[in-house]
């Protein structure tokens, strides 16, 4: 979650003047951004019944299913009716999974909102992500005993979290280059190091090394986990369109054949980060395709397989479910009708809201948990109780 605390700016008579409409616009750019993980997927219906989902968010219930046991995951909507309470591993999205809960793997509990399920769901991949590790140094995230700041990044491949220092070059800061493929997965499949020659660049020297924060990395997958202990997403995304449209048909010739003959050469060292569109370059021949398949990488030709896609499509969904008749928040319009003073108290008591509701979600950044609904009404809740006994003060004390 990020909250955003504006300034009061003096006019000329110094008096603290600012329109509530344009704090509550920023507020809104920021909770698009924090909400982008969870729109594409269905936080009431538990998404067993879909099978393999092309992409969705994704937690792992260390509760349910402690270290040392069989991995599983479990959907968005089980996360919140089936493992409130409980400590989960927030996953970010992963692609064709699905849904754990109550199966199997998780004894005597059972899954609240859609019971009949096989023991196992077979094509469901499994990384150390699932018991709380990342990355090649295979630690938790974020990690007490680390005392470097490093945020990270992840592969669009084996959907594992690297950190920026351990990716074998630097994070480059182009807002152009989206997507990230580690070194361990360039090796698995060495046609996309040829890909990459052209379509990537030339890296810099491997000795030089970067240890500053993606701070403007533009659509690239930044680790968030949306609840951090300072509050603030890993990187604040501006997404652009996808260029170009799906991937040609298979042409008569195959495009890689046609790249490896042209002498051009890359150091095959460090992960590779790709430009907007550069699966639709992608050659889609019967050989390239089989390729692909052997690696297990069929889904780079799958347009709809981008995190930027899902997050799109959430987006999409969202605006449809919030949309009015004139399409226009009826709160904005309200709130465009009231005088200056009364905007200005009620930002004071926005902004006093918000710094508590700060304060109350860190405690969960801290212990890693998940926010869930009832967490939030217990906070208003709180609030109201708070507000209730200012008041009855007030009356008390009245003269």
């Amino acid at each position: 979650f990020t909250f955003y605390f504006p300034r009061m700016a003096a006019n000329e008579g110094d008096e603290a003047t600012v329109s509530l409409v344009d704090v509550l616009e920023e507020d809104e750019e920021l909770e698009n951004e924090a909400s982008a993980v969870l729109a594409g997927s269905d936080s009431e219906k538990c998404s067993y019944p879909e099978g393999y989902v092309k992409r969705q968010a994704l937690y792992a219930c260390s509760t349910c299913t402690p270290k040392g046991g069989q991995p599983a995951g479990v959907c968005l909507a089980c996360s919140y009716k089936c493992h409130e309470g409980h400590d989960l591993f927030e996953l970010y999205t992963k692609r064709n999974f699905r849904c754990d809960c109550g199966n199997g793997k998780f004894e005597e509990m059972r899954c609240k909102l859609y019971s009949d399920k096989d023991p196992l769901n077979t094509e469901n991949k499994y990384s150390h992500n699932f018991v709380g590790l990342y990355c090649t140094c295979n630690r938790p995230y974020p990690d007490p005993e680390d005392p470097v700041e490093d945020e990270m990044i992840q592969c669009i491949v084996c959907e594992d979290w690297l950190h920026g220092r351990h990716l074998g070059c630097p994070v480059p800061e182009c807002v152009e280059l989206q997507e990230m493929v580690c070194e361990s997965c360039m090796n698995n499949a060495p046609f996309l190091w040829a890909y990459a020659t052209h379509l990537a660049g030339i890296p810099r020297d491997p000795r030089i090394h970067s240890d500053s924060l993606c701070s403007s990395m533009g659509t690239l997958i930044t680790f968030s986990l949306l609840v951090k202990s300072n509050g603030v997403p890993g990187c604040k995304r501006r997404h652009q369109e996808m260029e170009g449209g799906s991937p040609s048909k298979a042409p008569s010739e195959c495009r890689l054949m046609e790249l490896g003959g042209t002498g051009t050469e890359r150091a095959e060292f460090g992960a590779v980060f790709w430009p907007s569109a550069w699966r639709t370059k992608l050659c889609s021949c019967v050989s390239c395709k089989k390729s692909y398949a052997e690696a297990g990488m069929s889904f780079l030709l799958d347009e709809s397989d981008t995190v930027l896609a899902y997050e799109n499509k959430g987006k999409t969904t969202e605006q449809e479910q919030a949309g009015t008749a004139e399409g226009r928040d009826p709160l904005m319009s309200a709130l465009n009708t009231l005088g200056r003073v009364q905007q200005l108290e009620i930002i004071h008591g926005y902004n006093d809201m918000k710094t508590e509701l700060k304060d109350f979600l860190q405690r969960f950044a801290a212990e890693g948990k998940v926010v869930t609904p009832e967490d939030i009404r217990q906070f208003f809740q709180q609030q109201q109780n708070r507000k209730r006994r200012r008041a009855n003060a007030g009356q008390y004390y009245c003269s």
